[in-house]
């Protein structure tokens, strides 16, 4: 590696860090103002306060390292392009493919670093980060769920016409079994409600029935097995599976959104594409890094009588169609409009064109 490398690449890496430091700054004491009045209201001490902003601070500078690496490589080569240094390099013998190297180089540090702490380090923080916010500014653990569907085990389906999450209580309860497709026993309740000492549901006023099936699989026929006010259960659910899991996200690192994704598909449950998203764009993140960086250093290296403010205002400009794009995506993903993975891929796919078609057309 050259002096010239590691010339460029402590410039990219000491003003990347410096960016992702003072934006996170500003957001953190925005945050900060708007959120005095919960604050107050719930009287948190210092140490509460402090205590939320080291989880809330990993978290906001995660999801700026792509926007913020790319401002840093905009800022380092329009300065070394105003002060005639990219020309210098250039009459070294250097040619533009080769000055890349440092900025790959840096291009792959801080997507690795991103990727492993978006992936499993940040997740962390943010379950306390989210638990404190449901507690303290939505109360978001309170939460009703209506029309409950989902598979507890092979060929075992519960229902339930509303949940909530402050009584842990179920209602219009309803347990079907299956053999080869056929229902052949139904257990109902009119409520059903989690046993904390027990660890176990508790029905009310149940009823067990038989079905069979009349000359056809068309005409089914049910007779009461048994039936009662109470009855203790052992079902392989508890409350955390009813829990308002898309609230959550920010909280789940790769590995546990794949089991979340797994449960969730053997369940039926509807909204497994906001978990599929939520995977696949941490996996596209890193490689948006790249294709970011490359446009700034295109868009900033070349030297005009006018000065650089049109190329830095094309790279921003291409940096915001980008955000643009990217949310509508992950928008038509999270609604099954699209699929996850193209979701997540889509927009890396158009910008390494555009960045393609932008080298041919200024170098």
């Amino acid at each position: 590696m050259k002096i010239l490398d590691l010339y460029i690449l402590k410039k990219i890496l000491s003003t990347f860090v410096f960016v992702v430091l003072m934006l996170t700054s500003v957001i953190v004491m925005i945050t900060l103002t708007e959120k005095m009045d919960a604050f107050s209201r719930n009287n948190l001490g210092m140490w509460a306060i402090t205590g939320y902003f080291l989880d809330y601070t990993p978290w906001i500078m995660g999801q700026l390292s792509p926007i913020t690496v790319f401002i840093a490589t905009v800022f380092v080569t329009s300065r070394m392009a105003a002060h005639t240094e990219i020309v210098a390099i250039y009459s070294s013998g250097t040619s533009f493919r080769r000055m890349l190297l440092p900025y790959f180089l840096s291009s792959v540090l801080i997507a690795l670093l991103t990727f492993w702490l978006n992936g499993w380090i940040i997740p962390r923080s943010n379950r306390s980060r989210l638990a404190f916010e449901m507690k303290y500014f939505d109360n978001r653990n309170n939460f009703d769920k209506r029309n409950i569907h989902m598979q507890v085990s092979p060929n075992v389906n519960l229902f339930l016409q509303n949940y909530s999450s402050l009584t842990n209580v179920g209602y219009q309860f309803t347990l079907e079994q299956f053999d080869k497709g056929v229902l052949i026993e139904k257990l109902s309740a009119d409520n059903i409600q989690w046993d904390s000492v027990k660890n176990k549901w508790k029905l009310k006023r149940w009823k067990r029935k038989k079905v069979e099936a009349l000359f056809s699989k068309t005409s089914l026929h049910d007779s009461l097995l048994a039936q009662g006010e109470e009855l203790d259960t052992l079902l392989s659910i508890n409350p955390k599976d009813f829990a308002n899991e898309e609230r959550e996200l920010d909280g789940m690192s790769i590995p546990e959104l794949s089991e979340t994704i797994k449960k969730r598909r053997f369940r039926g449950l509807a909204g497994t594409e906001l978990f599929e998203t939520e995977k696949y764009i941490r996996y596209s993140v890193p490689f948006t890094t790249f294709i970011l960086v490359f446009i700034g250093v295109i868009v900033s290296s070349k030297k005009s009588r006018g000065g650089t403010g049109f190329q830095i205002a094309l790279g921003f400009l291409l940096a915001f169609v980008f955000i643009i794009l990217f949310t509508i995506s992950k928008t038509f993903a999270e609604t099954g409009s699209l699929s996850p993975v193209v979701a997540a891929w889509t927009p890396n796919f158009i910008f390494a064109l555009v960045s393609i078609g932008l080298y041919k057309s200024l170098h």
